[in-house]
């Protein structure tokens, strides 16, 4: 009876991975092939160098492929492009809100897009403008919405009107830019006095006053008037016509459901008509104001004009994180490989132990801790963070300053 001859035709696995790989494998080999650039194949062959030599691939068998090693490393610079990304969609969402969509090329060229290139953001806050622009709305002191006025005829003794009806039944509420029966919104009640007696016997007028009487002149011939900026004459306006309409109405009302109740109850010798500003309310958050809403620009993270990262503009620091992940990325191919028969291997007479689950854990604990690392930088340099570290160092360079003592100073 002959024994078989139990001699390994070979002494090293069926696959290998080489000492170094070949650039005219590179492209081929990648399954997304997103990055073709020399700059990027350069890279790709000598990650297989960088592998094989940090782990022992000179002592020990590595069984996984080049073709491995070039697909681990495009997706670690996928997976850098990423957080970068995520980063600075963080910094610049705000200012990009409205603009137009777009994305990058490997090359960095804009597509989809004329007029977006690979900048550094310019500062719109044109979010912030378009809450202020509903706030000012409300205040009625700016904003886009358009306020519109009407009157209505008092009666001896009524004391209720139901605005909303009064303005339905205009005639010219087929002008008020599509009324079409839609709720209004009661800005302002007023009633007006005829004009010289409010000028002339007015709070701010009387007879004591020297002017220009044929005018109705309400100022000393001595006044002077300063030239002011618009927003404060504003102010004086606004604070001027609270006053006003505080000190000389003795009307007040109630208004519930825009139906308004008079206080006290109109009488023959109350003033005949009453006037009220009010708006139109359009439900519609994206309906066309004086400018244009954006609704067809950026508006979240996934429409910003962010593209993968080219190749070339990554520097060494980026370089060196790539290289570290796509090395945990080969740990893990490798782990998974060598853990097929649950990390052990029968040879005759005996199983060889292999160290698939370390592999694997320490892959899996690489790839969070570089994402942790390069997570935590990025937040450091956030634009607003940027802003704090130069406050800090202003604010430090004043304690200095302000502990140095001054030269006397000799007259």
């Amino acid at each position: 009876m002959s024994f078989p001859d139990l001699t390994p035709t070979s002494t090293v696995s069926a696959i290998t991975l080489p000492i170094t790989g070949t650039h005219a494998d590179v492209a081929s080999s990648l399954a997304i092939g997103y990055y073709t650039s020399d700059a990027f194949i350069t890279g790709a062959v000598a990650q297989v160098a960088y592998t094989y030599k940090r782990l022992g691939g000179d002592v020990l068998d590595i069984e996984i492929k080049a073709e491995n090693v070039y697909n681990h490393y495009e997706e670690a610079v996928l997976e850098y492009s990423y957080i970068l990304n995520l980063h600075q969609a963080r910094n610049a969402l705000g200012s990009a809100l409205g603009g137009p969509t777009g994305s990058f090329d490997h090359k960095g060229t804009v597509s989809g897009t004329d007029d977006i290139a690979l900048k550094y953001p310019k500062f719109q806050f044109d979010y912030a403008f378009r809450v202020a622009d509903k706030f000012s709305s409300e205040a009625t002191v700016g904003g886009t919405e358009r306020i519109y006025s009407a009157s209505f005829d008092t009666v001896s003794d009524k004391q209720d009107y139901d605005l909303q009806q009064i303005v339905s039944s205009s005639q010219s509420s087929n002008d008020w830019n599509g009324m079409e029966n839609k709720r209004i919104k009661i800005r302002q009640v007023y009633y007006v006095t005829p004009r010289q007696m409010w000028r002339f016997y007015g709070y701010y007028g009387g007879l004591n006053v020297v002017g220009d009487f044929h005018n109705y002149g309400q100022f000393a011939d001595d006044s002077t008037f300063n030239v002011i900026p618009a927003w404060q004459n504003k102010l004086q306006a606004i604070a001027y016509e609270d006053h006003l309409y505080t000190r000389t109405s003795h009307y007040s009302y109630e208004l519930i459901d825009n139906k308004l109740r008079l206080y006290p109850i109109p009488d023959s010798v109350s003033p005949e008509k009453f006037w009220f500003r009010f708006t139109i309310q359009n439900n519609n958050a994206f309906a066309t104001g004086s400018y244009d809403d954006g609704v067809n620009g950026v508006n979240n993270m996934n429409t910003m004009p962010m593209e993968n990262i080219p190749f070339a503009s990554i520097n060494s620091i980026g370089q060196q994180w790539i290289r570290r992940f796509a090395l945990a990325l080969s740990k893990e191919t490798l782990g998974q490989v060598r853990g097929k028969f649950g990390g052990n291997v029968p040879i005759p007479g005996d199983n060889v132990t292999l160290n698939a689950s370390d592999l694997l854990s320490q892959a899996q604990a690489e790839q969070a801790s570089l994402r942790e690392e390069l997570n935590k930088q990025l937040d450091e340099m956030l634009y607003a963070k940027l802003i704090e570290t130069d406050k800090g160092m202003v604010d430090n360079t004043n304690a200095i300053v302000g502990q140095t003592p001054l030269k006397i100073f000799v007259g």
